[in-house]
């Protein structure tokens, strides 16, 4: 005897439109799950692209070298110090393979102009620091060689810290104090936005000789340390030769036997190293995400083994005129299907408005996966079919006479 699935679905649907309320909320773990899982990788997906954009925006072809290595970075704080100017001055005049060499090194200070006062990063920086880190200045100039050369007290404010102290007035010609000394103001910068959290242009910039010894004093026994070094490759196909003649140069520099006390990075290990850690996120956040379906699945099981108790009668009647086994389970079968396809509809719809509120509202580049939603209404299908046997084979196998005796 063939199943019937057609009188089979519309008892289902009928079953299930009796019982709006429960079945509402029968489906709302699956609800939550799907919606949570789709946001989750969503942003995830935001977040890696997000980050290689500002990585992107560095500069092309940038190599990035940080003094001491994984092992001694890691207490956080005590950066050890063992890079100094000669170090990129040695770059640049020793590696073939580099082009423009930019050391930097940054401090926090109080910034004031007449009644205006701002905390925020001074940086200081070479000529070379717009086209390694593809900079540009909006009015003025950046300083020069020559003003690299005699510390000069001269200053470049990023446009966001510009707004801050001046308004619409024109900053250039004016001049700041910062950590009791005076500065000339000669440019601003065209607006670049942030970096990692970082508004590069809630900023001043000044020549690297002047911060080193009018605003932090100290310089080590082998010359002015910087904060790190940045170095434009020739070309895309000089990363690597670049980033391998650095190494070498920079460890008969440090005299270095065992363990470097730098190291130096390409914006694709930077990138592969964040896209490793919001990869690891998403995954952890979507496996907590996860855990709604199987609570969803659960309460749909839960609900069916109660709906089967109170249509005791129905089965018993059914299977008197005629009905199988068969047709009992499909009808019970499709019921927790209907509900796990339903609530997984109405769960990624959700997610999908919420990845799009999210990248409307906020600087993440979130996007909807088409993976991730096929996976999560596969997955929720299952949990419906998985978790809707027990209920249903239980109803199927109820004695017809038994089960009319007990109504």
């Amino acid at each position: 005897m063939s199943v019937d699935w057609s009188e089979s679905l519309s008892m289902a649907v009928k079953t299930l439109r009796a019982n709006r309320l429960r079945s509402a909320l029968t489906m709302l773990g699956i609800i939550i799950g799907n919606a949570s899982v789709i946001t989750m990788v969503g942003v995830g997906q935001g977040a890696q692209r997000l980050a290689s954009e500002q990585f992107e925006s560095l500069g092309p072809n940038v190599l990035f070298i940080v003094p001491g290595n994984q092992d001694t970075r890691r207490g956080g704080l005590d950066i050890p110090k063992t890079l100094v100017l000669a170090d990129a001055v040695a770059i640049a005049t020793q590696v073939p393979t580099a082009g423009e060499v930019a050391p930097q090194v940054s401090t926090r200070q109080l910034v004031t102009y007449q009644g205006e006062s701002s905390t925020t990063q001074v940086f200081g920086v070479t000529p070379s620091f717009l086209t390694v880190r593809s900079f540009s200045v909006a009015r003025g100039r950046f300083f020069s060689d020559l003003d690299l050369s005699r510390a000069e007290q001269v200053a470049v404010l990023g446009s966001d810290l510009a707004i801050k102290l001046f308004g619409v007035q024109n900053p250039v010609g004016a001049s700041i104090r910062i950590k009791g000394a005076s500065f000339r103001v000669i440019g601003v910068m065209e607006p670049k936005g942030s970096f990692l959290g970082n508004n590069q242009d809630d900023a001043v910039y000044l020549p690297l000789t002047t911060v080193s010894s009018r605003i932090l004093g100290t310089t080590s026994p082998y010359g002015i340390e910087v904060s790190f070094i940045s170095v434009a490759a020739k070309d895309a196909n000089s990363i690597d030769a670049a980033q391998f003649q650095i190494t070498n140069l920079l460890r008969q520099r440090h005299r270095i036997i065992r363990e470097d006390d730098f190291e130096v990075r390409s914006q694709k290990d930077v990138l592969t190293i964040v896209g490793t850690v919001t990869n690891g996120l998403t995954l952890m956040l979507s496996a907590i995400a996860g855990i709604s379906l199987l609570v969803g699945g659960i309460g749909i099981m839960n609900i069916m083994l109660v709906s089967v108790s109170e249509r005791t009668q129905e089965i018993g009647l059914r299977k008197a005129i005629g009905a199988t086994q068969k047709d009992i389970l499909n009808q019970f079968m499709i019921e927790a299907v209907i509900l796990a396809l339903l609530g997984g509809a109405i769960g990624t719809g959700l997610g999908i408005t919420g990845v799009t509120a999210i990248a409307l509202l906020t600087p993440l580049k979130a996007g909807v996966s088409p993976v991730a939603i096929a996976i999560t209404v596969t997955i929720s299908s299952g949990i419906g079919l998985f978790f809707g046997v027990v209920p249903a084979r239980q109803a199927a196998r109820l004695d017809p006479i038994v089960a009319l005796r007990s109504a």
